[in-house]
């Protein structure tokens, strides 16, 4: 998938766990868990901006467009 989510990232350079997370944003532990692992499909706008705020960050922080080579061929002339 292209979109990497680096929530562990963020969680660690703010020294705070998934649960502390989860009870600040109040969604459940196992989908933020999700969301955490990559298998999340979508993500509401509502809850994104709850995150970052929560560790005080932006959008880019936390997700990471990184495109798969396959998908860079050159376009058709």
């Amino acid at each position: 998938m292209p979109i990497i989510v680096n929530l562990d990232v963020m969680l660690a350079r703010r020294k705070m766990s998934l649960s502390t997370l989860a009870a600040t944003v109040n969604i459940t532990l196992a989908n933020l868990s999700i969301l955490k692992s990559g298998k999340a499909k979508a993500i509401r706008f509502s809850t994104l901006a709850a995150i970052c705020q929560a560790l005080d960050c932006q959008p880019a922080d936390i997700l990471e467009h990184r495109p798969d080579p396959a998908d860079l061929r050159p376009a058709a002339e």
